[in-house]
């Protein structure tokens, strides 16, 4: 019977989904780690742990020692020490080695986290990406820029997707972008040339190193896009012809691209571009699962649920790849105006014309507030064997149902 600890900084939607599907796995015995007291968790979930410990700070490797020793007090030995948080994978990977127990090495998980790090590597295998620079003070900002050119972009070094990202398309807008970022020794930032072309996903399972399954998305628009402009309705589209010629290039790319950052055995999700040329360029790569609901599409683009498959690849190894049912597609529901969700315009029109394609709802809350997030205050998910057929039901979703925000 393995014992397996969960480590969850909080207990968001994403955390509590994956603690209750590891509990669900057969013959389990599960401890979490968390900086929230179990309370926090749903009872029904709470009810399958065999223990839980508190600690100040999720991301210090040693505290995650003592919390897992700790465990193992009621748990006995521990078999694995599983995340899923962006954050965390660099502590977690240091407590495994500390405890001896498998699963990805510290360095592994550095040259996936320390994006500088990243680019370096897959510079260095000749992979596509776009130029970069790892600044410590204004002035190599300024140099970059003179040598690149605009626009540029510019995020901490351990930023995790979209998180305080900035594009300068000239000088005032990288002096302000440098005011909010403040590059320092001790907090880098990352620069790099601004890709432009259509922005896409590639996710992959990866067993002992070998990529054994994947998948792809589509970004209607790409995420800067997005953030800059808080009227865009984002869409992810996950066509169902993933084999597709089309796609060789960044399947060939995406798996030399983990094997160059050292991926073993997990899921990860690598963010591309396709440049108007045509070309690739690899924007980054995380070894965890995905957020913006992808874990979402895939499991209902395969009619299985990946959270799931995920738990049994990290316990027990095993992973069945799937056939590829169906195209998904996710549009996300991002509040207009100022103020708290007042109201959600077009629903009735949008259940008339595409209710037989909806698989996932989350409707915004009335009275709830905005969120800072790209992916808004809710997301309702569309299924379809033929993806053209999700793609033009996502571009009209996206045109009936508006979420208003006021004052009351």
């Amino acid at each position: 019977m393995p014992s397996v600890i969960f480590a969850a900084p909080v207990f968001n939607e994403s955390a509590v989904r994956f603690i209750d599907a590891t509990a669900n796995l057969p013959q389990v015995r599960l401890g979490v780690i968390s900086q929230e007291p179990q309370e926090r968790l749903p009872p029904p979930v709470r009810a399958r742990l065999a223990a839980h410990w508190c600690v100040d700070d999720a991301l210090n490797s040693g505290q995650l020692v003592r919390a897992a020793q700790e465990l193992s007090r009621s748990l006995g030995p521990i078999h694995h020490l599983l995340a899923i948080n962006e954050h965390i994978q660099v502590p977690i990977a240091e407590a495994r080695e500390q405890l001896g127990l498998a699963g990805m090495r510290a360095e592994v998980a550095r040259n996936f986290r320390d994006k500088a790090r990243m680019k370096a590597l897959l510079r260095e295998a000749g992979l596509p990406c776009a130029r970069y620079r790892l600044v410590t003070r204004e002035a190599e900002a300024w140099a970059f820029a003179q040598e690149a050119g605009y626009p540029l972009v510019l995020k901490p070094q351990l930023g995790a997707g979209a998180q305080s990202t900035y594009q300068a398309d000239g000088p005032q807008a990288l002096a302000e972008a440098l005011r909010a970022v403040a590059p320092n020794p001790s907090q880098p930032a990352q620069m790099e040339e601004f890709v432009t072309g259509t922005e896409h996903s590639f996710e992959t399972i990866s067993v002992g190193g070998q990529p054994v399954w994947h998948s792809l998305s589509h970004y209607l628009p790409s995420i800067l896009d997005v953030v800059r402009n808080p009227w865009i309705q984002w869409c992810l589209l996950v066509p169902r012809e993933v084999d597709d010629a089309q796609y060789n290039d960044i399947r060939r790319v995406g798996c030399q691209a983990l094997e160059a950052l050292g991926m073993g055995t997990g899921l990860s999700h690598l963010e591309w571009f396709r440049r108007p040329d045509g070309s690739l360029a690899i924007s980054e790569v995380g070894a965890r699962p995905p957020g913006a609901q992808i874990m979402t599409l895939i499991s209902r683009a395969n009619d299985v649920d990946f959270v799931s498959a995920w738990c049994r690849l990290m316990v027990f190894g095993e992973f069945e790849p799937p056939q590829r049912r169906y195209a998904v597609g996710a549009a996300y529901l991002r509040g207009q105006g100022q103020g708290q969700v007042k109201a959600i315009h077009g629903l009735e029109q949008a259940d008339q014309e595409l209710g037989h394609m909806v698989t996932d709802v989350k409707l915004p809350q009335i009275g709830q507030a905005p969120s800072a997030s790209y992916e808004g205050e809710g997301y309702i998910v569309l299924r379809h064997p033929e993806t053209a057929v999700v793609e033009q039901a996502l571009r009209r979703l996206v045109s009936l149902v508006r979420v208003e925000l006021g004052q009351d």
